[in-house]
């Protein structure tokens, strides 16, 4: 019903995957699997309702209606089992810009602020480009699964000048899709602390064989007061080009504060379709999904039984959410740069480089694996037949 294996020709369409290779590896000459979108077709659905608003001939200021929030609402008690009210919801023009908001909002210059490492690198510039103090709370590698330091965080949250914890829920790069009972630990550490908990929430869709996600807000009342969660049917639906994205928080004074911020700089008006890809997404792109999720399944088993057998000194962890793989590389005994020049000039293999996530990150890539399986299979044979 639903063709994933279809090979869709996205050069000639300004494609940040594509058209900036040349810039991000020096080279257009290869397989692209590095930014964090999919190369499938969003749900027919959401076509359809861009397709329909886009043959009226005004294209004029917009506002959202209840059928915005209601979309979201009904969402999160479909996929979450998490009940929400309209007027806990914020439209904004993207996580990251939201991220931004929230950071000038609820610090000062100075302030800490805490991110598990390595990370989404825009989290770093999150913090540093508004001269607040980055505290990297390094997560813990135990045999490939990553893991939080709770020691650590308990030293930074006590520390007199740190604010906010910025997480990362489900986890990119690493692929972790923490327990309820980390997330209660979190909680508990930043709430002793009055630490506010900023949660990126923006994979919560996509988990992977049996993992569920547990919004953090959803813990219990006390953590919904201290939370504000970041959410989109971007990465869910492949609508990164629409500004879909929205915050939550039960915590009127916390909305009224990320308000105010983002009305000042005038960033609050959206995009004309962003409303209208949210809602039909959310209200029929259900089924869509469930495919889609069982089609990274499949990838993510080929990848792994592939490297196994022809490349088992790569390795990973299965990702319990996400279409993305941290790849250790660590057995070849390169240096970054020599890891990175050999699957560029050698695999013509476009992966992210490990270190864009932090100093963590090195020896590892990530790799995008929300492309039909030719792709991955060719891409794989191809760094398969450099490395004999």
């Amino acid at each position: 019903m639903y063709d994933f294996d279809k090979l869709i020709e996205r050069s000639g369409t300004n494609a940040y995957k594509l058209d900036l290779r040349q810039r991000y590896f020096g080279t257009d000459d290869v397989i692209p699997l590095w930014v964090a979108d999919m190369d499938f077709a969003a749900p027919e659905a959401v076509q359809q309702a861009i397709q329909e608003r886009a043959k009226h001939e005004i294209y004029g200021y917009t506002i959202r209606k209840e059928e915005f929030t209601g979309a979201i609402v009904d969402w999160c008690q479909y996929k979450h089992n998490w009940v929400i009210k309209n007027d806990w919801i914020e439209y904004s023009p993207g996580v990251v810009p939201a991220l931004v908001f929230s950071v000038l909002a609820f610090s000062e210059i100075g302030d800490g602020v805490i991110i598990n490492t390595p990370v989404y690198p825009p989290f770093y510039s999150v913090v540093a480009d508004n001269k607040r103090k980055i505290l990297a709370n390094g997560l813990v590698n135990v045999d490939g699964k990553y893991e939080i330091d709770f020691e650590l965080l308990e030293k930074q949250a006590s520390l007199s000048d740190t604010k906010i914890f910025i997480l990362c829920s489900p986890h990119n790069p690493v692929g972790r899709v923490w327990t309820k009972e980390e997330l209660l630990r979190v909680h508990e550490i930043c709430s002793k602390h009055n630490v506010l908990v900023l949660a990126d929430e923006i994979h919560a869709d996509l988990t992977l064989f049996g993992h569920e996600h547990t919004p953090f807000a959803s813990l219990n009342e006390e953590a919904a007061m201290n939370c504000i969660s970041f959410m989109a049917p971007s990465k869910t639906f492949n609508i990164a080009g629409f500004s879909t994205s929205y915050v939550i928080t039960a915590n009127p004074k916390l909305l009224k504060a990320y308000r105010d911020t983002q009305n000042r700089l005038q960033l609050h008006m959206g995009h004309l379709f962003s409303g209208v890809a949210l809602c039909s997404a959310y209200n029929h792109g259900r089924d869509w999904l469930e495919a889609l999720k069982a089609y990274l399944e499949r990838n993510i088993l080929f990848v792994e039984d592939f490297l196994k057998e022809k490349l088992p000194e790569i390795s990973f962890y299965r990702p319990e959410a996400t279409y993305l793989i941290w790849m250790s590389f660590k057995a070849w005994n390169k240096s970054q740069k020599e890891i990175k020049d050999f699957l560029v000039k050698e695999a013509k293999v476009g992966l992210n480089d490990g270190v864009s996530f932090g100093k963590d990150g090195e020896g590892f890539m990530r790799m995008n694996i929300a492309s039909p399986r030719s792709v991955l299979e060719q891409a794989l044979n191809q760094i398969y037949e450099a490395r004999k």
